[in-house]
């Protein structure tokens, strides 16, 4: 019988910032989480199912995924195939520049994208001989930024808008920014929901209120997901992962072990060895 799931991550050695993902699955489903990165994805047999933005997609064969930096999803494989696809992830401020490029405008500010799903063969074409670069370790830096500078310039051709760095924000946004800054600045420390709905000077009930309804995900998911993704950047920097379990106060190694694997596929040795090749 094969396995149920596969797979393998690749980081790129010319761009620090890229990371492939190739997966195959059948029966797995990823945990509700967000990235830090931009990420791009493409659908290459089977059907993908998961849930952000507020709504329920498909993705068919050929299709484009797009998540921008800290977008809320799961996902799972649809119907009865297996889900073959790859996934992409880049960080801002690699992008950034590529991005206002394409715009025409150094103060452009971060791309956006209201689209998740996006039909276009340019760029799904791009994507993909990006992650077959990154994935056999072949061709040269300036080959995966000019196929990263056409996927930028794509996504702000099809689907991008940009959030002015000065633009105003109301007042619940600046409060729920407090209440995430702060969980980012505490993740090696206890957290509750007291101390954060504190930093966001709001009471707990109207906190839990707000921070689902921006965020399509609990304060305590949000929690998890960040320390997973501080996690992962810990292990691409060589730190075990057992003194990463201990710092990010995971109860013990099998519980950081389940943890991640629910968000990344794998466990973080495996993360950390597959990377290495």
């Amino acid at each position: 019988m094969s396995r149920a799931f596969r797979f393998q991550f690749s980081s790129s050695r010319h761009v620090p910032t890229l990371k492939v993902l190739s997966a195959s699955i059948s029966d797995f489903r990823y945990d509700r989480h967000a990235h830090t990165e931009y990420a791009f994805g493409v659908t290459l047999a089977g059907r993908q199912d998961f849930f952000s933005a507020g709504a329920y997609h498909r993705n068919p064969p050929g299709s484009v995924i797009f998540f921008n930096p800290e977008q809320p999803h799961d996902g799972e494989s649809g119907g009865d195939h297996r889900l073959d696809y790859v996934m992409t992830y880049v960080s801002p401020d690699t992008l950034a520049p590529l991005f206002a490029a394409a715009a025409g405008d150094e103060q452009a500010g971060r791309l956006s994208s209201p689209q998740t799903l996006i039909t276009d063969p340019v760029l799904r074409d791009a994507i993909l001989a990006l992650t077959r670069l990154v994935r056999g370790d072949i061709g040269s830096r300036i080959d995966q930024e000019h196929l990263l500078g056409q996927i930028a310039t794509r996504m702000t051709q099809r689907a991008g808008r940009y959030q002015s760095v000065s633009a105003a924000t109301t007042r619940p946004d600046r409060l729920l920014m407090r209440a995430c800054d702060y969980i980012r600045a505490h993740l090696d420390q206890e957290l509750s929901l007291e101390r954060i709905s504190d930093a966001a000077n709001l009471s707990r009930y109207h906190f839990l209120r707000l921070f689902r309804a921006q965020f399509g995900m609990t304060p305590h998911q949000y929690v998890i997901s960040c320390r997973i993704d501080a996690a992962r950047t810990a292990l691409e920097s060589g730190v075990t992962p057992g003194e990463v379990a201990l710092r990010y106060g995971f109860a013990d190694h099998s519980h950081f072990n389940r943890r991640f694997k629910r968000i990344h596929g794998v466990t973080p040795f495996q993360y950390q060895q597959s990377l290495a090749h």
